[in-house]
């Protein structure tokens, strides 16, 4: 399998963080080019495969931005009027578009973290 995909897990709860937004977009000479913007399942994955793939997915820097913040006050746990997370971008290179990328979001109300995921 070659392209783009995420997975989101939200930490605090112990779940696939559904229905939480994603704008995707390409890095240009520092400009942020907007993709397009999707959205996690039930299970924290975006449906219909990768995300990018193809000639779609070509050498260079991209961006996948969490909009957390929404996706936390949902969730129904008790939360600062301010909340600590909201956006949460995350910027990668992407050397080898025939490979696989799987870029997941481990996330809480107070922290994340990220990897390069199989």
């Amino acid at each position: 399998m070659s392209g783009l995909t995420t997975h989101v897990l939200d930490t605090a709860l112990g779940v696939p963080a559904k229905g939480l937004m994603i704008d995707v977009f390409r890095i240009v000479e520092e400009v942020r080019e907007y993709i397009k913007t999707v959205r996690t399942n039930a299970d924290g994955r975006i449906d219909g495969g990768p995300i990018l793939d193809g000639d779609n997915f070509t050498r260079g820097t991209y961006e996948l931005v969490f909009h957390a913040g929404a996706y936390l006050k949902r969730t129904g746990l008790v939360l600062p009027d301010l909340l600590f997370l909201d956006i949460i971008p995350i910027r990668f290179g992407v050397s080898d578009p025939k490979a696989h990328y799987h870029v997941p979001l481990l996330l809480s109300p107070f922290g994340y973290s990220t990897y390069r995921g199989s």
